[in-house]
C-alpha cells in the first residue's frame, strides 16, 4: 500500500462503528471468540456489534478500546488514535500489545470486583443495623 491509501484506510465517513470494531480487532490479531472472552461477553453479542445490529454500553466501549489499543473517540467516530494501517510498524511488539491488553483486562476485572465488594459490604452493614441489639 502506498502512503495515500494507508493514510485514510479507516475513513470516518465510510466506516461504521461495526467496521471499526472488526478492523481494530483484526489488527490486534484477535478472533471474535478471543475478544469476547476477554470482554466477558458472548460471541453473538460481539458479532451483533460488528454487524451494526446493536451497540455496547459505555463500560464495554471503554474496555474494548483498551483491549484493541485504540482511542474511544476513534472507536465511536473514526476520529482519533486508531489501529495502525496495514504495513505500518508500531513501536510495540505484538507480545507487548498482548500483555498490555491483558493488563487492561485485569484492571477492568478489578474495577468490577471492587464495585461488587462495595455492594456486599453495604449489604452486611445494612443487615447489622437491622439486627436487634441484645
Amino acid at each position: 500500500m502506498n502512503a495515500e491509501s494507508t493514510e485514510h484506510w479507516f475513513d470516518p465517513q465510510a466506516t461504521t462503528f461495526g467496521d471499526r470494531v472488526a478492523g481494530a480487532r483484526e489488527q490486534a490479531g484477535m478472533t471474535q471468540a478471543e475478544l469476547s472472552k476477554r470482554m466477558g461477553i458472548k460471541v453473538k453479542t460481539l458479532k451483533a456489534w460488528e454487524d451494526d445490529l446493536s451497540e455496547p454500553r459505555a463500560n464495554k466501549l471503554s474496555m474494548m478500546a483498551g483491549l484493541l489499543n485504540v482511542s474511544l473517540p476513534w472507536l465511536l467516530t473514526g476520529e482519533g488514535d486508531g489501529p495502525l494501517a496495514p504495513g505500518e510498524r508500531g513501536w510495540l511488539s505484538q507480545d507487548a500489545v498482548s500483555v498490555l491488553a491483558e493488563i487492561h483486562d485485569v484492571r477492568a476485572q478489578l474495577a468490577t470486583s471492587s464495585g461488587r465488594l462495595a455492594r456486599l459490604e453495604d449489604s452486611v452493614r445494612d443487615m447489622l443495623r437491622a439486627e436487634p441489639v441484645d
